[in-house]
């Protein structure tokens, strides 16, 4: 009777494990300029949608430029909760964004949108 009552238990605290909504991480599922991508130099516009909600305001886009330098994007207030919108004048080389949002699940996540400005034609 014992050992039916422990796996009793053990098996509802699985099923409320398992059925439980997932607390997810923010997860860049969209960029402009794609990964790995290619755009024109001038006027580059980027947009970084999330699978979640994030936080604007303790976000931090940080745009690596062909000669490793760095500066940081000011981000936008418009736009989506789960969006993120920034731009910047580029000249043609490879440049790499770094990204680090905070999710409404509390926890921070980063990441890189390396890509490529081509001269425009």
């Amino acid at each position: 009777m014992r050992r039916m009552l422990v796996r009793s238990a053990l098996a509802l605290v699985l099923c409320a494990a398992l059925s439980a909504p997932a607390l997810a991480h923010a997860i860049l599922v969209e960029s402009q300029p794609a990964i790995d991508g290619t755009t024109a130099s001038g006027h580059v516009e980027f947009r970084l949608r999330y699978n979640s909600r994030i936080d604007r305001r303790r976000s931090r886009l940080i745009l690596t430029l062909p000669d490793q330098s760095q500066t940081i994007l000011k981000i936008r207030d418009d736009g989506t909760e789960d969006l993120l919108l920034t731009a910047a004048e580029l000249q043609p080389g490879h440049y790499s964004l770094r990204w680090q949002v905070l999710a409404v699940d509390g926890h921070i996540t980063r990441g890189d949108v390396p890509f490529t400005v081509e001269a425009a034609p």
